[in-house]
């Protein structure tokens, strides 16, 4: 006998559902505060263009000024390269050198399970290892840095305009200063800055005619080119600190150094060299519309709000423009990936509305109004109770979660899942309750109609899900990226 013949015997159920139905102000309420919940943590969570991904790659530079690529390769470079090689305890990938003219790059290429600061550590211990068998005369010791996405810029504030270019760059600095201020900025960094120099051209005959070296040249230089501590002073009841001011700003203060001193006849700098108050030659430039600029490459911190990040800059740029820049600069923001983000989410937005308006359009026609605001309402309701959990999701990714692109396309793709099952449920309750003939309650067909279509509607969901598994465990860098599409899918 079947549950439509005998409506008050035994039949199956689903027991959430069961509850559910006799607790609906409870549900509504928890209908309430999820929609709320699920709104404040769209707004609040970090939103992103990319995953942020944690690549365990360490790169490695060293300066040695002065020496040929083939130089760089014997002295700097097969030293490092060596120890490194020999790293016990983790996965090496791949080993990777360029040596060039004055520098040395080595790119160490970890295993994707290594964490990045272990494998950071290894290097720079490797590093230690090889600083005997290097020149003891480098222009930089070798450093080790970490490969992130997160280091790469997320915008680039640009100035230019008629006026000197170290003034231009006293504005930039200025403004860099301010921009770091920020707490969702990790650093500013400037390009095509121009930095002054002083040459000093010593002319040969004159400086051996007075029996002095280069040496006596760059020690006199390096002494006389210092600040030094003169110690406390008491005043009053206070004790001042005393510093002898020694830096050089002016090419007037190169010029009055005393090179040597003999007999009470003092041979100044000038005497023997032509001293200049330039500009080094530049080792970045930067260029907008045909024009040089000075950039200020933005770097923000992982895991800070993209979109919040970009507003910040752009609103305190704005307000540097009007009161410290003069009119005849101009400051032109460009490469901002806030722009391809926010139009991610205004489309994510509007696709939980017009899905929730197609469903109600298309189902109308089939399955009545009633049920078809029913389906529809499954949209944004279900689009709420992803964004509420999607911070337990950390569990499943091995890291924190943003709202990125692959996340947003994730939540998307099970909005097709979540209505089909939406459908199969309120079409099997419409139909016990319309078979039953009014011997049966509405609340008492959705019990029946849950029950019925559990099993099966469990069913083709989990085999809806089961290709994304594998995905989890796909390895190496594409993994580590694509590992957001499955999860959330899955989560969600």
């Amino acid at each position: 006998m079947s549950a439509l013949e005998n409506p008050n015997g035994p039949h199956k159920e689903f027991k959430p559902t069961t509850w559910s139905i006799k607790n609906k102000t409870s549900i509504y309420l928890l209908m309430l505060f999820v929609s709320l919940g699920g709104i404040f943590q769209f707004v609040t969570l970090p939103k992103e263009q990319f995953p942020d991904l944690v690549i365990p790659t360490i790169y490695v530079a060293t300066i040695y000024v002065g020496n040929s690529p083939k130089d760089m390769e014997n002295l700097v470079t097969q030293p490092i390269e060596k120890q490194i090689k020999s790293i016990t305890g983790v996965k090496i990938q791949k080993v990777t050198s360029t040596s060039q003219q004055d520098y040395s790059a080595i790119t160490v290429e970890f295993d994707t399970d290594v964490d990045p600061d272990i494998a950071l550590q290894k290097v720079k211990d490797a590093m230690d290892k090889a600083k005997q068998d290097l020149p003891t005369d480098l222009t930089q010791e070798p450093t080790a840095q970490e490969v992130s996405f997160s280091e790469q810029p997320v915008m680039y504030v640009n100035l230019s305009g008629d006026i000197d270019l170290m003034r231009l760059k006293e504005y930039a600095d200025d403004m860099q200063d301010k921009l770091e201020e920020l707490p969702q900025i990790n650093r500013v960094d400037l390009v095509g800055a121009p930095e002054r120099e002083f040459q000093i051209n010593v002319d040969n005959s004159r400086m051996q005619a007075n029996n002095i070296t280069f040496d006596d040249i760059a020690n006199s230089i390096s002494r006389e080119n210092l600040d030094i501590s003169g110690g406390l002073l008491d005043v009053g009841n206070m004790r001042r600190n005393l510093q002898l001011k020694g830096q050089f700003k002016t090419s007037y203060d190169i010029e009055h150094v005393v090179v040597r001193n003999t007999s009470g006849a003092p041979v100044y700098l000038k005497d023997i060299a032509v001293i200049k108050d330039t500009l080094k030659d530049r080792e970045s430039t930067a260029r907008l519309d045909g024009k040089n600029v000075i950039t200020l490459n933005i770097v923000k911190r992982a895991g800070e709000n993209l979109i919040e990040t970009s507003d910040d800059v752009k609103k305190l740029t704005e307000e540097i423009k009007a009161t410290t820049l003069p009119r005849n600069v101009d400051v032109v923001i460009t490469g901002d990936q806030s722009k391809a983000a926010r139009t991610s989410f205004n489309d994510l937005i509007n696709t939980i509305v017009l899905g929730f308006i197609f469903v109600l359009i298309i189902l109308m026609f089939f399955m009545g109004v009633v049920n078809a605001f029913f389906v529809a309402l499954s949209v944004p309701l279900s689009m709420f109770v992803a964004f509420v959990f999607l911070p337990a999701a950390d569990l499943l990714v091995g890291g924190h979660v943003t709202l990125n692109f692959i996340v947003l396309f994730a939540l998307l793709f099970g909005l097709g899942i979540i209505v089909d099952d939406a459908i199969v449920v309120i079409e099997n309750t419409h139909r016990i309750l319309v078979e039953g003939k009014g011997k049966i309650s509405a609340e008492k067909s959705a019990i029946m109609a849950a029950g019925e279509v559990f099993i099966p509607v469990l069913a083709g969901t989990l085999t809806t899900l089961a290709p994304f598994v594998p995905l989890l465990f796909w390895p190496g860098i594409i993994g580590k990226f694509m590992i957001y599409l499955p999860a959330m899918l899955i989560f969600t």
